[in-house]
């Protein structure tokens, strides 16, 4: 049952080039967006939403994604929610909201 806890699934298209961040340690951090779309109808009409979701990798997974993922490819991940807080330069807090990845794989070959 732990395993449901903070867990979320998404299925979606990279919106830009993964940004990729080297520490001295030889860690390696990647960031990049997702775009998730649904289609519904209200009213007799169809729309269509699209959300776009901060998206983070680290270790083996962020090498992978750096070297195999680009704009416009369609991804599935499995990660969790994570929330942050920092002050931007004007001293305004700002909180940001990521999924860090657990799982990922690269469902399109080319974009």
């Amino acid at each position: 049952m732990s395993q449901i806890k903070n867990n979320v699934q998404l299925m979606g298209f990279v919106g830009q080039d993964p940004e990729v961040i080297n520490f001295n340690s030889d860690k390696k951090l990647v960031k990049m967006s997702v775009a998730t779309s649904e289609r519904f109808q209200t009213q007799g009409e169809w729309k269509s939403e699209t959300q776009w979701h901060n998206v983070i990798a680290w270790g083996k997974t962020a090498d992978y994604i750096s070297q195999n993922v680009k704009k416009g490819n369609e991804v599935a991940l499995i990660g969790k929610l994570s929330y942050r807080t920092y002050e931007n330069k004007q001293g305004v807090k700002q909180t940001v909201t990521e999924v860090v990845v657990n799982e990922f794989v690269k469902i399109s070959k080319e974009a």
